[in-house]
């Protein structure tokens, strides 16, 4: 019998959940299932909408604006070579709210594989392993050196 990483946190959950009854406390119960999926590098699968999205980005965004100008500058960057810089669309070394928005919900686009306005953990899996580069807006140039 062949068992997968998958497989195996599975079973481990549910040999977790069904030995977890033997025990007199359930919030103890509950913490020992989560310590053994977490030991089987189990993930529970997720789905996060465009609308829930956008507004952990719009948190996102006044958390690196650390001064409170609506914008974020180098200083604000959560270092040096951060790829919130390629969100800088005007090139004038500071992310407006609405180039981080735009930025943002765009990358959320990119990573909707099925458009059906969500992004599940599989999708978001499979971005992360084979980014999508940012289409080019319509009618700008290329910058030639």
């Amino acid at each position: 019998m062949r068992v997968t990483n998958g497989g195996l946190a599975t079973a481990t959950m549910l040999a977790a959940l069904a030995l977890g009854g033997c025990g007199k406390d359930p919030e103890h119960k509950m913490a020992q299932a989560d310590h053994q999926a977490a030991a089987a590098g189990f993930t529970p699968p997720s789905v996060t909408s465009r609308l829930d999205f956008g507004g952990m980005m719009e948190r996102r965004f006044h958390a690196l604006d650390r001064d409170g100008d609506g914008v974020i500058d180098r200083t604000e960057m959560p270092r040096n070579n951060s790829r919130l810089l390629e969100l800088d669309r005007n090139h004038d070394g500071k992310i407006t709210a609405t180039e981080f928005s735009e930025g943002m919900l765009a990358r959320f686009d990119r990573m909707d594989l099925n458009r059906d306005g969500t992004v599940t953990s599989e999708e978001r899996e499979t971005y992360r392993r084979n980014p999508q580069p940012a289409p080019m807006p319509t009618g700008s140039v290329i910058p030639v050196p």
